[in-house]
């Protein structure tokens, strides 16, 4: 398959080196789940509610999918979106796709019309894969809109009941894999989306061999092994959950994959007893969600190991608790759908894992920390990573003219987010480059806000968002969970400067909530918390740069 219209690949000389050293090990992804069949074929592989499949039910089921979407039209090179929920057809239908080199485009199953009519939009997509409702949707319905707006999209297939579409194309007669040889480990494999709240979503082109690198050595360093049972609470689309190690590398590893559709503790602590499962990834939400409901179910949790949290800055209160509540060692982990991916490791001293984001997992990463100039900053200093390695893309897909600021020209990605290093090479993740608050030309960190917040015994959760403000262009807001009676802002104010902060970096207002919104993947949906409160608006020229509490703020 020649080169796909749009990747922007590895210099030659550099995936040269990565291929002679071994680091890409040239095995594409659908190979992974045929060998690992082949070493442990009555091993489960995938537990999914009442069903549960072997490695080698699992590898045949893929290969009775690909040949079926060979034989509906699908060919190598096709782009398909895929958007199911954590069922097993979703893991299933990806490893199809792998082995006849169809490139899915793992979407949410939360996304609606305005993210998929882009994206079929940018792809050319040839296909949807859905499901026929989720969680009261009715995926048939967009389907039907997405068919009429795009020529190209000739196939619909649906889990469950298909309607006017199509259902999974399962023939009676598996690929056979000496005459349908696959793609080769260097081509595109899926397409990740990237995660901004802002705009529409950016196109992540993963390789084979740049994946399956990732996975493997994120899974050497969790110690994954046949033992190992992985709860996926989070989306399967996610990268997080895919491959940080995840599926991937569970199945690398030779262990096994529990779905769930839902994060909620009642759903997943049962999980957990019945399937003894050893691991799973959570948001930091979705962990403070599960040691609230720890209380007493120890025993539910026995057989837990290692939780990891990341995905957004885990403040100290919380990564604290983790470990006693949930009786489980903590790994902090940093990662991007780009690339580059941080884990805390075993051998850690307890405050490194409370207070960094760990180490980079491979010896090839490249990490710089640059201030606004693009000059590298002092050793500790604070400043944007700018990163390259052997599994971080070097350009989003179909997107020059982004890509023209979103990288340097020597090929470090800029990932946005505010970082330091420590003196064993640690990172400290500080909040996003445009997680600031920007208060009249001084600049106030939300996460690091947030911090000081939640260390606050009446406040649960917090989240620090601008509101729009006439004359210091933003001012900062507090959003808080209280716990009991909530701290007046004067309190906060008092609280904040007994705890050495500089006071511009005070909260001026102070709103309390029942729960913040959250995106398809958990975390605080900010965009959305600042239009629900109005804070996008300036108020009226009465209030501005005044020192009262505006209306409206908790007093």
């Amino acid at each position: 398959m020649p080169l796909l219209d749009g990747f922007v690949p590895w210099p030659a000389e550099t995936a040269e080196r990565y291929r002679a050293d071994g680091t890409w090990a040239g095995e594409p992804l659908g190979e992974l789940l045929r060998s690992q069949a082949a070493r442990t074929p009555d091993n489960v592989a995938l537990i999914d509610g009442d069903r549960s499949f072997t490695y080698a039910a699992l590898d045949r089921w893929a290969d009775r999918l690909a040949a079926g979407f060979s034989a509906a039209g699908l060919r190598a090179g096709d782009r398909a979106v895929l958007q199911l929920p954590n069922v097993a057809e979703h893991v299933a239908v990806s490893f199809a796709f792998f082995r006849i080199g169809v490139l899915p485009v793992f979407t949410l199953p939360n996304h609606r019309m305005a993210e998929l009519d882009h994206i079929c939009g940018l792809t050319g997509a040839s296909a949807y894969v859905t499901l026929d409702r989720f969680l009261g949707f009715d995926h048939r319905g967009l389907a039907r809109s997405l068919r009429e707006r795009h020529a190209s999209l000739r196939h619909v297939f649906v889990v469950g009941d298909p309607g006017e579409f199509a259902p999974l194309p399962e023939a009676e007669t598996p690929l056979d894999p000496a005459g349908a040889p696959g793609p080769d480990a260097s081509d595109v494999a899926f397409f990740l989306l990237s995660g901004g709240t802002t705009a529409l979503p950016k196109l992540i082109p993963r390789t084979h061999d740049d994946y399956l690198y990732q996975a493997r050595t994120a899974a050497g360093i969790c110690e994954y092994s046949e033992d190992t049972r992985y709860l996926a609470t989070l989306p399967i689309a996610f990268n997080f959950t895919w491959g940080c190690p995840g599926v991937v590398g569970v199945f690398a590893s030779g262990g096994a994959v529990v779905l769930s559709t839902v994060p909620d503790p009642q759903v997943c602590f049962p999980l957990i007893a019945r399937h003894g499962v050893t691991t799973t990834s959570v948001v930091p939400t979705i962990a403070h969600s599960w040691i609230s409901a720890a209380d007493g179910r120890q025993e539910e949790l026995a057989t837990l190991e290692l939780v990891q949290v990341g995905s957004a800055v885990v403040h100290r209160s919380l990564a604290e608790e983790v470990g006693p509540a949930l009786t489980a060692r903590l790994q902090q982990v940093f990662g991007m759908s780009e690339g580059l991916l941080c884990l805390t490791r075993r051998e850690d001293a307890p405050e490194t894992v409370l207070t960094t984001q760990g180490r980079p997992i491979s010896p090839h990463d490249e990490l710089r920390v640059v201030d606004a100039a693009g000059d590298e900053v002092a050793a500790g200093g604070t400043g944007e990573l700018l990163t390259r390695g052997p599994y971080t893309l070097r350009g989003y897909y179909r997107a020059e003219e982004h890509n023209a600021g979103a990288f340097t020209p020597d090929g470090f990605y800029r990932t946005g987010d505010l970082v330091r290093i420590t003196e064993d090479g640690g990172v400290v993740v500080m909040g996003r480059a445009k997680d600031v608050i920007v208060r009249g030309g001084d600049k106030v960190s939300a996460p690091e806000l947030e911090g000081h917040l939640t260390g606050h015994e009446r406040i649960d959760q917090a989240a620090v968002v601008p509101m729009a403000d006439a004359v210091l262009g933003e001012r900062t807001c507090a959003v808080i969970i209280p716990v009991g009676t909530p701290p007046t802002l004067g309190e906060l104010r008092r609280y904040l400067r007994d705890r050495g902060l500089a006071s511009y970096k005070f909260p001026d207002r102070v709103v309390c909530v029942e729960a913040f919104p959250k995106s398809g993947l958990g975390k605080v949906d900010k965009k959305r918390l600042v239009a629900d409160l109005g804070l996008d608006a300036p108020p009226g020229p009465d209030a501005a740069g005044s020192d009262r509490e505006p209306a409206g703020a908790h007093s």
